[in-house]
Protein backbone atom coordinates (compact mmCIF):
# COMPACT_ATOMS: atom_id res chain seq x y z
CA UNK A 1 0.00 0.00 0.00
CA UNK A 2 1.40 3.55 -0.63
CA UNK A 3 1.11 5.72 1.63
CA UNK A 4 -0.33 9.17 1.24
CA UNK A 5 2.60 11.29 2.67
CA UNK A 6 4.90 9.68 -0.13
CA UNK A 7 3.20 11.82 -2.46
CA UNK A 8 5.20 14.19 -0.72
CA UNK A 9 8.60 12.82 0.35
CA UNK A 10 9.23 9.70 -2.03
CA UNK A 11 7.87 10.69 -5.72
CA UNK A 12 10.35 9.48 -7.76
CA UNK A 13 8.28 10.81 -10.71
CA UNK A 14 8.96 14.48 -9.47
CA UNK A 15 12.70 14.80 -7.54
CA UNK A 16 12.28 18.17 -7.56
CA UNK A 17 9.43 18.40 -5.63
CA UNK A 18 10.10 15.35 -3.41
CA UNK A 19 13.40 16.90 -2.36
CA UNK A 20 11.94 20.42 -1.65
CA UNK A 21 9.12 18.97 0.31
CA UNK A 22 12.24 17.00 2.45
CA UNK A 23 15.09 19.39 2.59
CA UNK A 24 13.36 21.50 4.92
CA UNK A 25 12.44 18.81 7.76
CA UNK A 26 16.05 17.82 8.07
CA UNK A 27 16.84 20.99 9.61
CA UNK A 28 15.69 19.54 12.78
CA UNK A 29 17.70 16.16 12.50
CA UNK A 30 15.41 13.90 10.99
CA UNK A 31 16.87 12.16 7.97
CA UNK A 32 15.71 11.54 4.61
CA UNK A 33 15.85 7.57 5.63
CA UNK A 34 13.33 8.25 8.56
CA UNK A 35 10.89 10.09 5.43
CA UNK A 36 11.16 7.91 2.79
CA UNK A 37 11.34 4.64 4.66
CA UNK A 38 7.51 3.55 3.99
CA UNK A 39 7.01 4.23 7.71
CA UNK A 40 3.58 5.84 8.50
CA UNK A 41 3.81 9.70 9.31
CA UNK A 42 1.06 10.42 12.06
CA UNK A 43 -0.21 13.49 12.99
CA UNK A 44 -1.05 14.15 16.59
CA UNK A 45 -3.01 17.50 16.80
CA UNK A 46 -2.42 18.72 20.40
CA UNK A 47 -4.89 20.63 22.23
CA UNK A 48 -2.69 21.56 25.22
CA UNK A 49 -1.44 24.75 25.39
CA UNK A 50 -1.52 27.21 28.72
CA UNK A 51 -4.88 28.74 27.41
CA UNK A 52 -6.61 25.22 27.53
CA UNK A 53 -5.74 24.00 31.49
CA UNK A 54 -7.81 21.27 31.10
CA UNK A 55 -6.19 19.51 28.02
CA UNK A 56 -2.95 21.07 29.73
CA UNK A 57 -2.30 17.03 30.76
CA UNK A 58 -1.30 16.46 27.06
CA UNK A 59 1.84 18.68 27.62
CA UNK A 60 2.66 14.63 29.31
CA UNK A 61 0.96 12.51 27.34
CA UNK A 62 2.03 13.34 23.81
CA UNK A 63 5.51 12.33 24.27
CA UNK A 64 3.61 8.38 25.53
CA UNK A 65 1.85 8.76 22.43
CA UNK A 66 4.84 10.38 20.41
CA UNK A 67 6.74 6.52 21.91
CA UNK A 68 4.24 4.50 20.70
CA UNK A 69 4.07 6.06 17.15
CA UNK A 70 8.00 4.74 17.12
CA UNK A 71 7.61 1.86 18.95
CA UNK A 72 5.17 0.57 16.07
CA UNK A 73 7.33 1.90 13.30
CA UNK A 74 5.74 5.15 12.52
CA UNK A 75 6.97 8.90 12.53
CA UNK A 76 5.25 11.31 15.10
CA UNK A 77 4.42 15.18 14.13
CA UNK A 78 3.12 17.30 16.76
CA UNK A 79 1.00 20.39 15.39
CA UNK A 80 -1.57 22.10 17.45
CA UNK A 81 -4.88 22.68 17.30
CA UNK A 82 -7.14 25.44 17.96
CA UNK A 83 -7.50 26.66 21.88
CA UNK A 84 -11.16 25.48 23.34
CA UNK A 85 -11.07 26.42 26.75
CA UNK A 86 -15.31 26.22 28.32
CA UNK A 87 -14.44 28.29 31.23
CA UNK A 88 -12.96 30.90 30.12
CA UNK A 89 -13.41 31.95 26.10
CA UNK A 90 -15.87 34.60 25.55
CA UNK A 91 -18.50 35.14 24.24
CA UNK A 92 -18.41 31.24 24.51
CA UNK A 93 -16.03 28.19 23.49
CA UNK A 94 -19.00 26.87 21.27
CA UNK A 95 -18.25 29.63 18.90
CA UNK A 96 -14.83 27.73 18.18
CA UNK A 97 -15.88 24.44 17.63
CA UNK A 98 -16.40 24.27 14.18
CA UNK A 99 -13.39 27.02 13.80
CA UNK A 100 -10.74 24.13 15.26
CA UNK A 101 -13.09 21.44 12.94
CA UNK A 102 -11.90 23.53 9.78
CA UNK A 103 -8.40 24.17 10.97
CA UNK A 104 -8.03 20.60 11.41
CA UNK A 105 -9.40 19.84 8.15
CA UNK A 106 -7.22 22.01 6.73
CA UNK A 107 -4.06 20.16 8.39
CA UNK A 108 -4.96 16.89 7.34
CA UNK A 109 -5.37 18.04 4.09
CA UNK A 110 -2.30 19.93 3.20
CA UNK A 111 0.29 18.18 5.19
CA UNK A 112 1.82 15.01 4.40
CA UNK A 113 0.04 12.41 7.12
CA UNK A 114 -1.22 9.17 7.08
CA UNK A 115 -3.01 8.86 10.34
CA UNK A 116 -3.92 11.17 13.17
CA UNK A 117 -4.07 11.05 16.56
CA UNK A 118 -6.94 13.79 18.17
CA UNK A 119 -5.59 15.17 21.71
CA UNK A 120 -8.77 15.91 23.69
CA UNK A 121 -10.14 17.27 26.66
CA UNK A 122 -12.64 20.12 27.35
CA UNK A 123 -16.07 20.11 25.70
CA UNK A 124 -15.85 21.61 22.07
CA UNK A 125 -12.25 19.76 21.76
CA UNK A 126 -13.80 15.77 21.12
CA UNK A 127 -16.58 17.11 18.85
CA UNK A 128 -14.38 19.11 16.88
CA UNK A 129 -11.73 16.29 16.29
CA UNK A 130 -14.34 13.73 15.79
CA UNK A 131 -16.48 15.99 12.92
CA UNK A 132 -12.57 16.61 11.66
CA UNK A 133 -12.25 13.06 11.20
CA UNK A 134 -15.05 12.60 9.72
CA UNK A 135 -14.49 15.04 7.07
CA UNK A 136 -11.18 13.88 6.49
CA UNK A 137 -11.47 10.08 6.37
CA UNK A 138 -7.83 9.66 7.19
CA UNK A 139 -7.39 6.71 9.74
CA UNK A 140 -7.84 8.63 13.00
CA UNK A 141 -8.38 7.89 17.21
CA UNK A 142 -9.39 10.05 20.18
CA UNK A 143 -6.97 10.30 22.87
CA UNK A 144 -8.31 11.63 26.28
CA UNK A 145 -6.81 13.47 28.68
CA UNK A 146 -8.89 12.74 31.52
CA UNK A 147 -10.55 14.08 34.30
CA UNK A 148 -9.48 15.56 37.38
CA UNK A 149 -8.68 13.57 40.40
CA UNK A 150 -11.93 13.69 42.99
CA UNK A 151 -11.89 17.54 44.33
CA UNK A 152 -13.52 17.63 48.16
CA UNK A 153 -14.16 20.20 50.36
CA UNK A 154 -14.26 19.86 54.37
CA UNK A 155 -14.50 16.21 53.66
CA UNK A 156 -17.73 16.28 50.87
CA UNK A 157 -17.31 15.78 47.27
CA UNK A 158 -17.03 18.78 45.42
CA UNK A 159 -17.17 18.13 41.79
CA UNK A 160 -15.81 20.56 39.30
CA UNK A 161 -18.00 23.01 37.40
CA UNK A 162 -21.25 21.52 39.78
CA UNK A 163 -20.39 22.97 42.70
CA UNK A 164 -20.06 26.34 40.89
CA UNK A 165 -23.71 26.34 40.38
CA UNK A 166 -24.33 25.44 44.03
CA UNK A 167 -22.12 27.87 45.22
CA UNK A 168 -24.13 30.25 43.66
CA UNK A 169 -27.21 29.38 45.07
CA UNK A 170 -25.68 29.42 48.48
CA UNK A 171 -23.96 32.88 48.07
CA UNK A 172 -27.54 34.35 46.70
CA UNK A 173 -29.32 32.18 49.89
CA UNK A 174 -26.95 34.49 52.26
CA UNK A 175 -25.69 31.05 53.38
CA UNK A 176 -22.19 31.78 52.70
CA UNK A 177 -19.77 34.49 52.24
CA UNK A 178 -17.68 35.83 49.23
CA UNK A 179 -14.53 33.74 51.30
CA UNK A 180 -16.53 30.21 51.08
CA UNK A 181 -17.55 30.81 47.75
CA UNK A 182 -14.23 31.02 46.66
CA UNK A 183 -13.15 28.37 48.58
CA UNK A 184 -15.45 26.19 47.48
CA UNK A 185 -14.51 27.33 43.50
CA UNK A 186 -10.85 26.35 44.49
CA UNK A 187 -11.43 22.74 45.95
CA UNK A 188 -13.08 21.67 43.00
CA UNK A 189 -10.07 21.40 40.75
CA UNK A 190 -7.30 19.46 42.37
CA UNK A 191 -5.06 18.28 39.83
CA UNK A 192 -4.64 17.98 35.91
CA UNK A 193 -7.83 17.00 34.20
CA UNK A 194 -11.08 18.30 32.84
CA UNK A 195 -14.30 18.47 34.97
CA UNK A 196 -14.43 15.43 37.54
CA UNK A 197 -18.24 15.46 37.30
CA UNK A 198 -19.91 13.76 34.20
CA UNK A 199 -20.37 17.14 32.68
CA UNK A 200 -19.61 17.34 28.60
CA UNK A 201 -15.94 16.77 28.74
CA UNK A 202 -16.32 13.70 30.47
CA UNK A 203 -19.31 13.02 28.22
CA UNK A 204 -18.31 13.17 25.01
CA UNK A 205 -14.83 11.28 26.09
CA UNK A 206 -17.46 8.37 26.71
CA UNK A 207 -19.33 8.54 23.64
CA UNK A 208 -15.92 8.41 21.88
CA UNK A 209 -14.98 5.31 23.20
CA UNK A 210 -18.71 4.36 22.77
CA UNK A 211 -18.85 5.03 19.29
CA UNK A 212 -15.70 3.06 18.64
CA UNK A 213 -13.60 5.98 18.01
CA UNK A 214 -11.15 5.47 21.09
CA UNK A 215 -9.10 2.74 22.59
CA UNK A 216 -11.43 0.85 25.35
CA UNK A 217 -11.22 1.87 28.79
CA UNK A 218 -9.57 5.20 27.94
CA UNK A 219 -11.66 7.66 28.75
CA UNK A 220 -12.02 7.91 32.27
CA UNK A 221 -8.72 7.21 33.08
CA UNK A 222 -7.79 10.85 35.88
CA UNK A 223 -5.28 12.63 34.49
CA UNK A 224 -2.43 12.33 36.43
CA UNK A 225 -2.70 8.13 37.09
CA UNK A 226 0.16 6.12 35.28
CA UNK A 227 -2.50 4.47 33.39
CA UNK A 228 -3.04 7.36 31.34
CA UNK A 229 0.52 7.51 29.78
CA UNK A 230 0.27 3.91 29.39
CA UNK A 231 -2.78 4.20 27.26
CA UNK A 232 -1.47 6.85 25.61
CA UNK A 233 1.70 4.69 24.81
CA UNK A 234 -0.73 2.04 23.22
CA UNK A 235 -2.37 4.48 21.35
CA UNK A 236 0.16 6.01 19.49
CA UNK A 237 1.09 1.91 18.62
CA UNK A 238 -2.29 1.30 17.51
CA UNK A 239 -2.78 4.38 15.06
CA UNK A 240 0.32 2.97 13.07
CA UNK A 241 -1.64 -0.41 12.81
CA UNK A 242 -4.94 1.62 11.79
CA UNK A 243 -2.83 3.01 8.89
CA UNK A 244 -1.33 -0.10 7.59
CA UNK A 245 -4.63 -1.85 8.02
CA UNK A 246 -6.10 1.02 6.28
CA UNK A 247 -9.33 1.23 9.02
CA UNK A 248 -10.80 4.47 8.72
CA UNK A 249 -13.45 6.70 10.62
CA UNK A 250 -16.11 5.93 8.16
CA UNK A 251 -15.80 2.00 9.15
CA UNK A 252 -16.50 3.41 12.66
CA UNK A 253 -18.57 5.99 12.51
CA UNK A 254 -22.41 4.30 11.63
CA UNK A 255 -25.57 5.73 12.60
CA UNK A 256 -25.15 2.11 14.79
CA UNK A 257 -22.38 3.73 16.11
CA UNK A 258 -24.18 6.70 16.93
CA UNK A 259 -27.02 5.20 18.25
CA UNK A 260 -25.09 3.18 20.49
CA UNK A 261 -23.63 6.52 21.64
CA UNK A 262 -27.15 8.05 22.18
CA UNK A 263 -28.27 5.19 24.79
CA UNK A 264 -24.89 4.97 26.72
CA UNK A 265 -25.43 8.91 27.32
CA UNK A 266 -28.97 8.30 28.59
CA UNK A 267 -26.95 5.42 31.16
CA UNK A 268 -24.33 8.02 32.36
CA UNK A 269 -26.10 10.45 32.51
CA UNK A 270 -24.29 12.43 30.20
CA UNK A 271 -24.60 15.97 29.00
CA UNK A 272 -27.19 17.80 27.04
CA UNK A 273 -24.51 19.34 24.85
CA UNK A 274 -23.97 15.99 23.53
CA UNK A 275 -26.62 16.34 21.01
CA UNK A 276 -25.80 18.87 19.16
CA UNK A 277 -22.51 17.26 18.67
CA UNK A 278 -23.30 14.00 17.91
CA UNK A 279 -25.82 15.40 15.15
CA UNK A 280 -22.93 17.78 13.81
CA UNK A 281 -20.86 14.44 13.66
CA UNK A 282 -23.29 12.33 12.21
CA UNK A 283 -23.70 15.30 9.46
CA UNK A 284 -20.18 15.34 8.20
CA UNK A 285 -19.79 11.92 8.42
CA UNK A 286 -22.71 11.52 5.85
CA UNK A 287 -25.13 9.22 8.68
CA UNK A 288 -29.04 9.65 8.73
CA UNK A 289 -29.20 11.01 12.49
CA UNK A 290 -31.86 13.29 13.86
CA UNK A 291 -32.45 15.64 17.30
CA UNK A 292 -35.96 12.99 17.03
CA UNK A 293 -33.32 9.62 17.71
CA UNK A 294 -32.24 10.99 21.26
CA UNK A 295 -35.71 10.21 22.48
CA UNK A 296 -36.57 7.09 20.45
CA UNK A 297 -33.35 5.60 21.01
CA UNK A 298 -32.67 7.24 24.36
CA UNK A 299 -35.10 7.95 26.60
CA UNK A 300 -36.43 4.47 27.82
CA UNK A 301 -33.32 3.68 29.16
CA UNK A 302 -31.88 3.15 32.77
CA UNK A 303 -29.25 5.96 34.17
CA UNK A 304 -26.32 3.38 35.64
CA UNK A 305 -23.77 6.04 36.55
CA UNK A 306 -23.91 7.17 39.89
CA UNK A 307 -21.64 10.68 39.44
CA UNK A 308 -22.66 14.04 39.68
CA UNK A 309 -24.88 16.30 38.21
CA UNK A 310 -27.04 13.32 38.25
CA UNK A 311 -26.10 10.96 40.66
CA UNK A 312 -23.23 11.71 44.06
CA UNK A 313 -20.22 10.29 43.24
CA UNK A 314 -17.10 11.55 40.71
CA UNK A 315 -14.82 10.33 37.88
CA UNK A 316 -11.94 8.85 39.71
CA UNK A 317 -14.68 6.41 40.87
CA UNK A 318 -16.25 5.97 38.08
CA UNK A 319 -12.51 4.74 36.55
CA UNK A 320 -12.09 2.35 39.57
CA UNK A 321 -15.08 0.99 39.52
CA UNK A 322 -14.59 -0.41 35.90
CA UNK A 323 -15.55 3.20 33.52
CA UNK A 324 -17.00 2.89 30.62
CA UNK A 325 -16.56 -0.51 29.80
CA UNK A 326 -18.49 -1.77 32.61
CA UNK A 327 -21.51 0.05 31.81
CA UNK A 328 -21.48 -0.90 28.31
CA UNK A 329 -21.12 -4.85 28.88
CA UNK A 330 -23.99 -4.37 31.41
CA UNK A 331 -25.98 -3.00 28.61
CA UNK A 332 -25.07 -5.28 26.32
CA UNK A 333 -25.66 -7.90 28.72
CA UNK A 334 -29.69 -6.83 28.50
CA UNK A 335 -29.86 -6.18 24.86
CA UNK A 336 -29.62 -2.35 24.80
CA UNK A 337 -26.82 -1.62 22.77
CA UNK A 338 -25.44 -3.35 19.28
CA UNK A 339 -22.57 -5.14 20.07
CA UNK A 340 -21.87 -5.80 16.60
CA UNK A 341 -20.71 -2.46 15.68
CA UNK A 342 -16.88 -1.75 14.37
CA UNK A 343 -14.14 0.13 16.51
CA UNK A 344 -10.68 1.33 15.90
CA UNK A 345 -9.22 -1.89 17.57
CA UNK A 346 -10.62 -4.17 14.80
CA UNK A 347 -13.25 -5.67 16.67
CA UNK A 348 -16.55 -5.04 17.99
CA UNK A 349 -17.57 -3.50 20.88
CA UNK A 350 -18.99 -6.67 22.52
CA UNK A 351 -15.52 -8.27 21.71
CA UNK A 352 -13.76 -4.75 23.56
CA UNK A 353 -15.56 -5.08 26.67
CA UNK A 354 -16.08 -8.75 27.39
CA UNK A 355 -13.40 -9.04 30.11
CA UNK A 356 -14.81 -5.54 32.00
CA UNK A 357 -15.36 -6.12 35.33
CA UNK A 358 -19.62 -6.29 36.27
CA UNK A 359 -20.86 -3.14 37.92
CA UNK A 360 -20.57 -2.93 41.61
CA UNK A 361 -23.69 -1.77 42.64
CA UNK A 362 -22.91 1.48 44.02
CA UNK A 363 -21.29 3.72 41.29
CA UNK A 364 -22.04 1.91 38.33
CA UNK A 365 -25.63 0.25 38.85
CA UNK A 366 -27.10 -3.12 37.26
CA UNK A 367 -29.89 -2.73 34.30
CA UNK A 368 -32.09 -4.26 37.30
CA UNK A 369 -31.67 -1.40 39.62
CA UNK A 370 -30.50 1.51 38.11
CA UNK A 371 -30.63 5.06 39.90
CA UNK A 372 -33.80 6.00 37.00
CA UNK A 373 -35.94 4.38 34.67
CA UNK A 374 -36.18 6.06 31.23
CA UNK A 375 -33.57 8.32 32.20
CA UNK A 376 -32.98 9.87 28.81
CA UNK A 377 -33.63 13.27 27.30
CA UNK A 378 -36.96 14.40 25.85
CA UNK A 379 -37.41 16.21 22.92
CA UNK A 380 -40.04 18.74 23.18
CA UNK A 381 -42.03 20.98 20.52
CA UNK A 382 -44.89 23.87 20.59
CA UNK A 383 -45.59 27.01 19.82
CA UNK A 384 -42.19 28.44 21.16
CA UNK A 385 -39.56 26.04 19.28
CA UNK A 386 -39.77 23.62 16.97
CA UNK A 387 -37.25 21.33 19.16
CA UNK A 388 -36.01 21.48 22.48
CA UNK A 389 -34.17 19.49 25.15
CA UNK A 390 -35.03 18.61 28.68
CA UNK A 391 -32.65 15.94 30.95
CA UNK A 392 -35.02 13.79 32.99
CA UNK A 393 -32.66 12.51 35.24
CA UNK A 394 -31.67 15.44 36.58
CA UNK A 395 -35.28 16.19 37.92
CA UNK A 396 -35.02 16.17 41.23
CA UNK A 397 -37.78 15.04 43.99
CA UNK A 398 -38.67 18.58 45.15
CA UNK A 399 -39.08 19.79 41.46
CA UNK A 400 -41.21 17.08 40.43
CA UNK A 401 -43.08 17.25 43.77
CA UNK A 402 -43.82 21.00 43.09
CA UNK A 403 -44.24 20.83 38.90
CA UNK A 404 -45.13 18.01 37.35
CA UNK A 405 -47.48 16.01 40.40
CA UNK A 406 -50.72 17.96 40.18
CA UNK A 407 -53.64 15.34 40.71
CA UNK A 408 -55.11 14.42 37.32
CA UNK A 409 -52.25 16.59 35.73
CA UNK A 410 -48.98 14.43 36.76
CA UNK A 411 -46.01 15.13 34.62
CA UNK A 412 -46.99 18.93 33.13
CA UNK A 413 -47.33 22.19 34.31
CA UNK A 414 -48.19 25.91 33.88
CA UNK A 415 -46.58 29.03 34.93
CA UNK A 416 -45.79 32.13 34.25
CA UNK A 417 -42.83 33.44 32.08
CA UNK A 418 -40.58 36.13 32.94
CA UNK A 419 -38.73 36.66 29.71
CA UNK A 420 -35.03 37.78 29.74
CA UNK A 421 -32.88 38.63 26.75
CA UNK A 422 -29.65 37.66 27.19
CA UNK A 423 -27.20 36.88 30.43
CA UNK A 424 -26.80 40.63 30.67
CA UNK A 425 -30.71 41.48 31.44
CA UNK A 426 -31.55 38.49 33.74
CA UNK A 427 -28.26 39.56 35.94
CA UNK A 428 -29.48 43.00 36.17
CA UNK A 429 -33.29 42.46 36.66
CA UNK A 430 -33.02 39.27 38.43
CA UNK A 431 -33.87 40.49 42.01
CA UNK A 432 -36.34 43.12 40.77
CA UNK A 433 -39.08 43.14 42.97
CA UNK A 434 -41.28 44.86 40.01
CA UNK A 435 -41.40 40.67 38.38
CA UNK A 436 -42.94 39.95 41.42
CA UNK A 437 -41.02 36.66 40.83
CA UNK A 438 -42.53 33.76 42.85
CA UNK A 439 -42.60 29.12 42.96
CA UNK A 440 -45.25 30.07 39.35
CA UNK A 441 -42.82 31.71 37.55
CA UNK A 442 -40.59 30.57 34.71
CA UNK A 443 -37.48 31.99 33.65
CA UNK A 444 -37.14 32.41 29.92
CA UNK A 445 -33.88 33.65 28.08
CA UNK A 446 -33.67 34.50 24.65
CA UNK A 447 -31.01 35.87 22.21
CA UNK A 448 -28.41 33.16 22.91
CA UNK A 449 -28.32 30.50 20.10
CA UNK A 450 -25.89 29.87 17.50
CA UNK A 451 -26.87 33.30 16.20
CA UNK A 452 -27.77 35.16 18.46
CA UNK A 453 -24.78 34.99 21.34
CA UNK A 454 -23.25 33.87 19.17
CA UNK A 455 -22.18 30.27 19.53
CA UNK A 456 -25.31 29.66 21.60
CA UNK A 457 -24.27 30.58 25.38
CA UNK A 458 -24.36 28.28 28.36
CA UNK A 459 -26.74 30.61 29.96
CA UNK A 460 -30.12 28.29 30.54
CA UNK A 461 -29.42 27.41 34.02
CA UNK A 462 -30.66 30.05 35.73
CA UNK A 463 -31.35 30.04 39.57
CA UNK A 464 -34.22 32.09 41.33
CA UNK A 465 -33.88 35.71 42.87
CA UNK A 466 -31.99 36.12 45.84
CA UNK A 467 -35.26 36.57 47.86
CA UNK A 468 -36.75 33.15 46.47
CA UNK A 469 -33.65 31.04 47.49
CA UNK A 470 -33.47 32.47 51.07
CA UNK A 471 -37.21 31.32 51.56
CA UNK A 472 -36.04 27.65 50.11
CA UNK A 473 -36.50 27.55 46.73
CA UNK A 474 -33.83 26.01 44.85
CA UNK A 475 -34.99 26.02 41.10
CA UNK A 476 -37.58 27.16 38.76
CA UNK A 477 -38.79 26.10 35.64
CA UNK A 478 -36.06 27.53 33.38
CA UNK A 479 -36.48 27.66 29.18
CA UNK A 480 -33.84 28.94 26.35
CA UNK A 481 -32.51 29.43 23.25
CA UNK A 482 -29.47 28.71 24.32
CA UNK A 483 -27.54 25.80 25.86
CA UNK A 484 -26.38 24.77 29.59
CA UNK A 485 -23.17 23.34 31.55
CA UNK A 486 -23.22 19.50 31.42
CA UNK A 487 -22.00 19.84 35.46
CA UNK A 488 -25.43 21.56 35.62
CA UNK A 489 -28.20 19.47 37.52
CA UNK A 490 -31.02 21.80 36.54
CA UNK A 491 -33.75 20.53 34.81
CA UNK A 492 -34.08 23.56 32.03
CA UNK A 493 -35.78 23.37 28.56
CA UNK A 494 -33.21 24.09 26.49
CA UNK A 495 -31.42 24.28 23.13
CA UNK A 496 -34.58 25.71 21.65
CA UNK A 497 -34.74 25.83 17.65
CA UNK A 498 -35.20 27.79 16.29
CA UNK A 499 -33.74 30.71 17.94
CA UNK A 500 -35.41 33.77 18.52
CA UNK A 501 -32.99 35.28 16.32
CA UNK A 502 -34.27 32.65 13.62
CA UNK A 503 -37.42 32.78 13.86
CA UNK A 504 -38.44 31.11 16.40
CA UNK A 505 -41.70 31.30 18.97
CA UNK A 506 -39.41 33.09 21.65
CA UNK A 507 -39.38 35.66 19.89
CA UNK A 508 -42.77 36.43 20.37
CA UNK A 509 -42.78 35.72 24.32
CA UNK A 510 -44.09 38.22 27.12
CA UNK A 511 -43.30 38.86 30.88
CA UNK A 512 -46.43 37.34 31.93
CA UNK A 513 -48.07 35.21 28.95
CA UNK A 514 -48.42 31.47 30.72
CA UNK A 515 -46.54 28.58 29.14
CA UNK A 516 -47.83 25.07 29.66
CA UNK A 517 -45.09 22.76 29.80
CA UNK A 518 -46.64 19.06 29.37
CA UNK A 519 -43.94 16.37 29.56
CA UNK A 520 -46.69 13.46 28.30
CA UNK A 521 -47.27 14.89 25.65
CA UNK A 522 -43.84 16.51 24.70
CA UNK A 523 -45.37 19.79 24.22
CA UNK A 524 -44.17 23.16 25.16
CA UNK A 525 -46.74 26.39 24.44
CA UNK A 526 -47.08 29.83 25.29
CA UNK A 527 -51.35 30.15 26.11
CA UNK A 528 -51.69 33.34 23.96
CA UNK A 529 -54.82 33.47 21.56
CA UNK A 530 -53.18 32.38 17.88
CA UNK A 531 -54.61 35.35 16.62
CA UNK A 532 -52.92 37.90 18.74
CA UNK A 533 -49.25 35.29 18.84
CA UNK A 534 -49.08 35.34 15.49
CA UNK A 535 -49.34 39.57 15.20
CA UNK A 536 -46.94 40.17 17.67
CA UNK A 537 -43.73 42.34 16.84
CA UNK A 538 -40.50 40.59 16.25
CA UNK A 539 -38.76 43.08 14.95
CA UNK A 540 -36.63 43.05 17.58
CA UNK A 541 -35.32 39.82 16.43
CA UNK A 542 -34.64 40.45 13.05
CA UNK A 543 -30.88 41.52 13.32
CA UNK A 544 -28.57 39.43 15.46
CA UNK A 545 -26.24 42.29 17.15
CA UNK A 546 -23.16 43.36 15.58
CA UNK A 547 -20.02 41.34 14.68
CA UNK A 548 -16.99 41.94 16.99
CA UNK A 549 -14.51 39.82 14.74
CA UNK A 550 -14.45 38.79 11.12
CA UNK A 551 -14.70 34.86 12.35
CA UNK A 552 -18.35 35.54 14.20
CA UNK A 553 -19.47 37.38 10.86
CA UNK A 554 -18.22 34.26 8.79
CA UNK A 555 -19.80 31.93 11.68
CA UNK A 556 -23.09 33.64 11.71
CA UNK A 557 -23.24 33.86 7.68
CA UNK A 558 -23.15 29.99 7.56
CA UNK A 559 -24.20 28.50 10.78
CA UNK A 560 -27.28 26.45 11.51
CA UNK A 561 -29.39 25.72 14.90
CA UNK A 562 -29.13 23.44 17.46
CA UNK A 563 -31.61 21.00 17.05
CA UNK A 564 -29.70 20.21 13.49
CA UNK A 565 -25.75 20.55 14.94
CA UNK A 566 -25.14 23.90 14.74
CA UNK A 567 -22.63 22.95 12.13
CA UNK A 568 -21.28 25.10 9.03
CA UNK A 569 -23.80 23.90 7.00
CA UNK A 570 -21.60 24.10 3.79
CA UNK A 571 -19.10 22.24 5.29
CA UNK A 572 -21.02 19.23 5.83
CA UNK A 573 -21.27 18.60 2.02
CA UNK A 574 -17.05 17.58 1.99
CA UNK A 575 -16.56 14.36 2.97
CA UNK A 576 -12.92 12.19 2.67
CA UNK A 577 -11.36 14.92 1.69
CA UNK A 578 -8.10 13.39 1.91
CA UNK A 579 -8.87 11.10 -0.48
CA UNK A 580 -7.06 13.36 -3.27
CA UNK A 581 -3.70 14.45 -2.99
CA UNK A 582 -3.56 18.60 -3.01
CA UNK A 583 -1.79 20.09 -6.31
CA UNK A 584 1.77 21.28 -5.75
CA UNK A 585 2.71 23.90 -4.01
CA UNK A 586 5.17 25.25 -6.43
Amino acid sequence: MKLRSANWWNDPSNPGMTALYLERFLNYGLTPGELQSGRPVIGIAQSANDLAPCNRAHLQTVTRLCDGVRDAGGVPFVFPMHPLQESVRRPTAALDRNLAYLGLVEVLHGYPLDGVIFTTGCDKTTPAALMAAATTDLPALIFNGGPMLNSYLDGELAGAGTIIWEARRRLGAGEIDEKKFMDLLAASSPSAGHCNVMGTALSMNCLAEAMGMALPGSASIPAPYRERGQMAHAAGKRIVEMVRENLKPSQVITRTALLNAIRVNTALGGSTNCPPHLLAIARHAGVALEIKDWESAGYDLPLLVNLQPAGRHLGEDFHRAGGLPTVMRELLRHGLLDGEAFTITGQSIAANVTDAPAPDGEIIRTVESPLRTQAGFLVLSGNLFEAALIKTSVISADFRRRYLSKPGDEDAFECKAVVFDGPEDYHARLNDPALAMDADTMLVIRGTGTLGFPGSGEVVNMQPPDALLRAGIKELPTLGDGRQSGTSASPSILNASPEAYAGGGLARLRTGDRVRVDLKTRRVDALVLEAEWTTRDTSAFATPPPNATPWQQLYRNHVGQLHTGACLDFACEYRAVCATVPRHNH
